[in-house]
């Protein structure tokens, strides 16, 4: 697997992702968003790997957006294939069967925003900037930030933050919904890492089933939700990980799950 932008390293069941292109403050260019794709293939097949974390390298951006650079002289199609590119990539990440965090330092921008969103969990630095600055630009969020900011956030919200373009600082994404947990720069990692431990350390097939009924259940009335649920409930009794996790339980012992 031959990857220019992006770097994915594997400890145990952990993953962690990094969009290396510091110089352009990570910003996402085609390239990238292909790395990143090939990446996200990978973990897929990947059955060892339990949960990930997605960061930015460096301390001054997790994305700064997506790359202006070449995205200027775009025409209309041109521009509707990189956006149909990034949101593609984006639905396969958070539709990706273990659970994504994203540690945020920096600056996490337009594309870089959508990114952090297309996560389950995002945990920023205490420096950590947000913002959908597109329409000043002359045009929209184009990987997602319309939909998924609304879904996070709500609506009258989101429309605030992307009809103004304004940036917030991390107490600010924290207090919106936006961020699930805001801490010291240089503790970033770190509580990165101890949140994957603590997915990692449940049942793996149970894990990913939660994650596929909130993601599907989300789209979709309460009623075909609750369905949605008992099915995937229902699922887990096919396992080896729920005989052991019960007989753990009631024996009063430590958990040995093996991801079957």
């Amino acid at each position: 697997m031959e990857l220019k932008n992006v770097i994915l390293e594997k400890e145990n069941h952990l993953a962690i992702v990094t969009i290396n292109r510091p110089k352009a403050l990570n910003a996402l260019n085609s390239e990238t968003l292909k790395d990143l794709d090939t990446v996200i293939d990978d973990l897929e097949k990947d059955n060892n790997i339990y949960a990930v974390i997605l960061t930015g390298a460096g301390e001054k951006s997790f994305v700064a957006g997506a790359d202006i650079a070449e995205m200027k002289d775009l025409n209309e199609q041109q521009g509707k294939e990189f956006g149909t590119l990034g949101n593609n990539v984006f639905l396969r990440l958070e539709n990706l069967d273990k659970p994504v965090i994203a540690a945020i330092s920096g600056f996490a921008l337009g594309g870089g925003c959508e990114l952090a969103m297309s996560c389950d969990i995002r945990i920023a630095s205490e420096k950590a900037k947000f913002a959908q600055p597109e329409a000043g630009l002359g045009i929209t969020p184009g990987f997602g930030g319309t939909q998924r900011l609304a879904r996070i956030v709500g609506m009258g919200k989101a429309k605030e933050l992307i009809y103004t373009c304004d940036m917030i600082k991390a107490d600010e994404a924290s207090r919106i919904g936006l961020v699930n947990k805001v801490v010291a720069l240089e503790n970033l990692m770190e509580e990165a890492r101890t949140m994957a431990a603590k997915i990692i350390a449940n049942a793996p097939i149970a894990v990913k089933l939660c994650k596929d009924a909130i993601n599907r259940g989300m789209q979709v009335s309460i009623d075909k939700a609750v369905q949605i649920e008992a099915e995937d409930f229902g699922k887990c009794f096919s396992t080896e990980d729920q005989k052991e996790g019960m007989a753990a339980f009631i024996e009063r012992r430590d958990k040995n799950f093996q991801n079957k």
